[in-house]
């Protein structure tokens, strides 16, 4: 079966690399995330990653926690790389080559972010990680993730997460909620819909980069996704 898109940024919530549990890694889900990641690269389809860090550190606000939010950002950063580094580690032990890079140097367990590097590891068929959000505070992962997909000239982002698309409301609070098939960017800002940060919305709207949202934690979606199903909900200019 041929995949409709060569070139993909799958990104993906740390708070689901939990599992059932309230913190840490479920290995069960990481070993599921990565078979079906292998499932794609056998199809041909370049793969790249961004997570968040949420299962390990969510930036608190300030006048709670007393920490500045710049320093809770590096902080939230850092725990990409743990979870990029735990993936990374499941990737390889189906037999996935893997490289992580990170946008803030650590030498000694990830590549720093170059983007003509990534592409030649993605061209050579493997999978590249993205740590480190942007390296910047005041961006999160989702912003991140637009723009190194955008970056690498990816055909689409995979947003990965719990629900299967984008409802009209929170179905998991109001049961009258409908769900979106297809939709446009401009429909999702007039009627409020959180897709992503405005920040990584915007990018991808100006750039006509199109997302999909869709439920990661079931077994094989990811791949039907990739080979064209209607799976998710689509958001396209």
């Amino acid at each position: 079966m041929l995949p409709k898109y060569k070139r993909i940024l799958l990104k993906l919530s740390g708070e689901a690399l939990m599992g059932d549990k309230s913190f840490g890694f479920d290995n069960d889900v990481i070993a599921q995330y990565a078979q079906d990641i292998k499932s794609i690269t056998e199809l041909g389809v370049q793969v790249a990653i961004v997570i968040g860090g949420g299962n390990i550190y969510r930036g608190m606000n300030e006048a709670e926690t007393g920490i500045e939010r710049a320093h809770g950002d590096y902080m939230g950063m850092l725990a990409t790389v743990i979870n990029g580094m735990a993936l990374q580690a499941g990737l390889e032990k189906v037999g996935v080559y893997t490289r992580l890079q990170s946008a803030i140097k650590m030498e000694q367990i990830a590549e720093p972010y170059i983007r003509r590097r990534a592409i030649r590891h993605l061209e050579k068929g493997r999978v590249v990680i993205f740590g480190a959000g942007t390296g910047n505070p005041y961006f999160t992962t989702d912003t991140a993730g637009s723009l190194r997909a955008i970056e690498i000239n990816a055909d689409v982002i995979l947003k990965g997460t719990r629900v299967d698309g984008i409802y009209t409301a929170d179905p998991e609070k109001d049961l009258t909620a409908t769900k979106y098939n297809v939709i446009t960017f401009q429909e999702c800002i007039s009627q409020n819909l959180k897709v992503m940060d405005m920040t990584a919305f915007t990018l991808c709207m100006e750039n006509s980069l199109p997302i999909i949202v869709f439920d990661m934690n079931k077994e094989s979606n990811l791949r039907r996704v990739v080979t064209g199903e209607k799976v998710g909900t689509l958001v396209r200019a």
